[in-house]
């Protein structure tokens, strides 16, 4: 799971990952979050997802982190956009639409490069790591907001014996234990989604469940 691994999978269009539509659950719960028009959102491992363009359609100003340039590259190419294209520090940066994507590793993000950020969207970024990467991530996130912050995370769980991820199988139990001590969590929707699945059927899960929570950055201790 080092770098490499998701710059092969870009490199050979292995990204069953990617939606080729907008996430209902976004788009049903992201008004509850109540942002004002022109927030600003981070969208960690967006890849070359459709939900920043929807989010960009709805008046916020998106921020994706992505290690793969060729994901951003594509991201602009299907919107029909020609991106500014600069260097950010470490980051490659790619500006165009009201989409802003920082091309390199996310454990980098420092609080600077997410200045104004009030709230994450995180439908693909959670489950696509393993355990240990998963304790580090919801670390290093919580570090990037203030108290206050919110954000929308959508997970997927299955018996993880099952199929090898990712995307790996992340239960409500593990949601809880590891974000709860940062984050208010509120489950939003929760549905087994493995009938319309059928890629996930032919691997022989024999459960899926799709869970939506809302997040609220918790005052941190001085």
């Amino acid at each position: 799971m080092d770098a490499g691994f998701w710059h092969r999978r870009w490199s050979r269009n292995e990204i069953g990952f990617h939606l080729n539509e907008v996430n209902p659950y976004l788009q049903r719960h992201w008004p509850g979050l109540e942002l004002g028009r022109g927030a600003r959102v981070l969208v960690p491992l967006c890849g070359k997802s459709l939900d920043m363009a929807w989010l960009a359609a709805q008046g916020f100003e998106v921020l994706g982190i992505e290690l793969s340039e060729k994901a951003a590259a594509d991201y602009y190419a299907e919107q029909g956009l020609q991106p500014e294209i600069d260097q950010q520090g470490a980051y490659r940066r790619f500006r165009a639409g009201g989409v802003e994507i920082l091309c390199g590793d996310f454990f980098s993000l420092t609080t600077a490069d997410v200045t104004g950020c009030a709230a994450f969207y995180d439908r693909a970024a959670l489950i696509a790591l393993p355990l240990d990467m998963r304790q580090r991530y919801v670390r290093h996130l919580a570090g990037l907001f203030a108290s206050g912050g919110a954000g929308l995370l959508v997970t997927l769980d299955y018996e993880q014996s099952e199929m090898d991820g990712p995307p790996f199988a992340v239960s409500d139990g593990e949601v809880r234990q590891s974000l709860a001590s940062d984050w208010e969590i509120r489950l939003l929707a929760q549905a087994d989604v493995l009938d319309g699945n059928w890629k996930f059927l032919q691997r022989g899960l024999t459960r899926l469940d799709e869970r939506c929570y809302h997040l609220i950055r918790r005052p941190q201790a001085t």
